[in-house]
């Protein structure tokens, strides 16, 4: 499998590009902006913080926060990135009474906005050793458009559960526990990212799920509706690609640990077979079906 060649599909990149630009038209109709320095996939995610931010401000009659969006059409990410082997990443750490619920996620999440500072520098260091074994291990380009912001929420001891999720209204954007150790949040950077690329791939090809078909989910151990069926089955064969590679280079806990979670999702995929072909009729664009069947494929034979 040729990860770059994967990762990489047209579609998403005109997608981004095309809703940077609304975006930047929507917030600041009279100016043309600069690209932010970061890269097109990282102006995408940045607009949606600024688009997202300024309509809170707007919805709240906070006029200096509204007004602040739309002359940091980027949330001022640039100013504190930290650089790593993929390119500047935004990586924060915010308080999680920060993390507001509210009717656009069932989860909680977090805006960059005006009050936002960079992670502490060990945090930052982490990630960016994250970011670096994901792409020793052919995960660089994924990591690269689909994964620009990281929250950083709580440290938790290994084996503890770590959850880490997505939203759908600010792209490029993960929300991850950590137990302080690269290797380990390298595998769920890239299991946050993956999602991340469907949506936008199911986007950009104008793929509608049938949220009528259900199929059994052994990660959830229940009936799930195809989209979030398809989802699992992308997301967590490519952390057991990633997972298969990077074992050598792990010894003691954290080598017991990963060893033991690629068993796992060995016997959960497995159960997956007969149904996934079937969940694949439903996404109605050859290339990005083909995609996900060849990871499919792949993590099967680990």
């Amino acid at each position: 499998m040729d990860n770059p060649g994967l990762f990489d599909f047209p579609p998403t990149t005109r997608l981004h590009d095309e809703r940077t630009r609304k975006i930047h038209t929507i917030l600041s109709p009279d100016t043309q902006p600069r690209p932010s320095g970061l890269g097109p996939a990282a102006d995408y995610c940045l607009a949606h913080h600024a688009l997202e931010g300024a309509e809170s401000a707007a919805r709240s009659g906070e006029r200096a926060t509204f007004d602040w969006y739309t002359a940091n059409l980027y949330a001022d990410a640039a100013t504190s990135s930290t650089p790593t082997g993929i390119g500047p990443r935004v990586v924060v750490a915010p308080d999680l009474t920060d993390l507001p619920r509210s009717p656009i996620s069932e989860t909680p999440y977090y805006v960059l906005g005006p009050v936002t500072g960079p992670a502490p520098i060990p945090l930052r260091t982490l990630a960016a050793g994250a970011f670096a074994t994901a792409a020793d291990t052919g995960f660089g380009t994924l990591l690269a458009a689909h994964a620009v912001v990281v929250v950083l929420l709580r440290t938790k001891q290994l084996g503890h559960t770590l959850d880490s999720w997505t939203i759908t209204r600010l792209p490029g954007t993960v929300f991850l526990d950590h137990v302080g150790d690269h290797i380990i949040l390298a595998r769920d950077l890239i299991h946050e990212a993956g999602h991340n690329w469907l949506n936008d791939a199911l986007t950009a090809t104008g793929c509608k799920i049938d949220d009528q078909a259900a199929f059994h989910s052994p990660w959830k151990q229940s009936m799930r509706p195809a989209f979030g069926f398809l989802h699992a089955c992308w997301a967590f064969p490519l952390t057991m690609l990633y997972t298969a590679r990077v074992l050598e280079h792990t010894e003691g806990d954290v080598h017991r640990f990963l060893t033991a979670y690629l068993d796992q999702q060995r016997g959960h995929l497995i159960t997956t077979a007969a149904d996934h072909p079937r969940a694949l009729e439903l996404v109605g664009d050859e290339d990005l079906r083909e995609r996900l069947a060849a990871v499919h494929r792949q993590a099967l034979t680990l």
